[in-house]
């Protein structure tokens, strides 16, 4: 055999796994790590055995190879590592632990996430981190009208989302727990910022959340940016005159502004506020079914950009350390808008309330049912026997 032969089909069957391995981590990022992994030990022992046959030049090529393939590798590890360590914390208050839920025996997560949306659009703010750097909030300086308690299971296989809708009529508490009268249950995050919204909803559901997320409204807009846009379905045609937007009947792909007012609609709407609620939730099954379905996971640049926009847009709790999302982002890798319950929180009825305006009474009843089925991972099971209460099918959300 000529002597450039071995160096040669030693190069092509790099380009041919690389290139296979490429085509992986858009389909399988979990087999696309397994595979590059059992690749580097297969070059590792080539190199090995080629050398000691005597032969140089080829080891030293699968040499060359694995270590600039492990620098890139490395590099680009770390630098989303280090972009996840830039994401806006807010610090926790103090004598925080005291009132809350016991924390269960368990790896299972509750997130809260709040949008942030500012009531005061053309006057330019601070953002939600840079508010309450010295632990305080500003009240009135931000408005959270998507409230949503996600429950990941513990072994990352499937989770449920359980939206509060912003008109719910419930006893508002502050961050140090105190109780302040009964109100509309974006009034907590308004008054007394994301921490007393935490104390609210643990009151409310029992619930110990575990971890808090603030995304601000404009980041919805950039988000569907850096994914290309998502696609959405439209039963009849609307027109949203607060915003000037017709939806006219058929699928929508949206990115941008139009992803924004997708989200924010709510005059016109079927259902109101409750409409509004079963929107947000629909958005956040189409994004995940681009994130998953479409190999989005496995682009290297596509993850950056949607990275930059959460460090742009998202806040979190300071308890919540960068090595716990990393895991968190892994480990969620599977889950599939097929593994998620989406649910509305029961009501009973609507009522105006004097000084409060319209607003949703609650069902407590099958509040504490509804939560106890979250935290005992059988959500699917109370929405057999509450089937009204599940987020409609993609094709059947105005």
């Amino acid at each position: 055999m000529r002597r450039w032969a071995t160096p040669l089909a030693a190069a092509a069957a790099i380009l041919v796994a690389a290139g296979g391995l490429w085509w992986l981590m858009h389909h399988d990022l979990t087999a696309a790590l397994y595979t590059a992994a059992a690749l580097v030990v297969a070059l590792l022992v080539a190199a090995t055995l080629l050398w000691r046959r005597g032969h140089r030049r080829t080891p030293l090529a699968l040499l060359v190879v694995l270590l600039v393939t492990g620098v890139a590798t490395g590099g680009y590890a770390w630098n989303l590592n280090s972009t996840l360590a830039k994401i806006p914390t807010v610090p926790l208050p103090s004598g925080w632990e005291s009132g809350r839920p016991e924390a269960e025996p368990t790896t299972a997560l509750n997130i809260l996430l709040m949008g942030a949306d500012n009531p005061e659009q053309l006057v330019e703010k601070p953002t939600v981190a840079e508010l309450m750097a010295d632990g305080t909030w500003d009240s009135g300086a931000y408005r959270s009208d998507s409230l949503m308690v996600v429950h990941i299971a513990a072994d990352r296989r499937s989770a449920s989302v359980v939206s509060i809708p912003r008109d719910s009529y419930v006893p508002i508490y502050d961050a140090e727990n105190t109780q302040h009268g009964d109100n509309k249950i974006n009034a907590a995050f308004s008054f007394y910022g994301p921490y007393g919204t935490v104390r609210t909803v643990e009151h409310l559901t029992g619930l110990r959340i575990d971890h808090l997320a603030i995304i601000d409204f404009e980041g919805f807009r950039d988000l569907t940016t850096a994914l290309d846009g998502v696609d959405v379905y439209v039963p009849e045609t609307l027109y949203d005159s607060k915003q000037d937007q017709e939806w006219t009947q058929g699928w929508h792909h949206i990115q941008g502004q139009e992803a924004l007012k997708y989200v924010r609609m709510r005059y016109n709407l079927p259902g109101g506020d409750f409409g509004r609620v079963a929107r947000q939730q629909n958005f956040l099954r189409a994004v995940l079914d681009k994130l998953t379905a479409s190999g989005t996971l496995g682009d290297p640049l596509k993850v950056k950009d949607i990275l930059d926009v959460v460090v742009r847009y998202v806040t979190v709790d300071a308890d919540w350390q960068t090595a716990d999302l990393r895991s968190l982002a892994l480990g969620l890798l599977h889950l599939t808008k097929s593994d998620i319950d989406f649910v509305t929180m029961p009501y009973d009825h609507f009522e105006n309330i004097p000084g409060v305006g319209d607003s949703n009474i609650l069902d407590p009843a099958r509040i504490k049912e509804l939560f106890k089925a979250v935290k005992d991972g059988k959500v699917g099971a109370y929405l057999k026997k509450y089937p009204d209460d599940a987020l409609p099918g993609e094709k059947d959300v105005s």
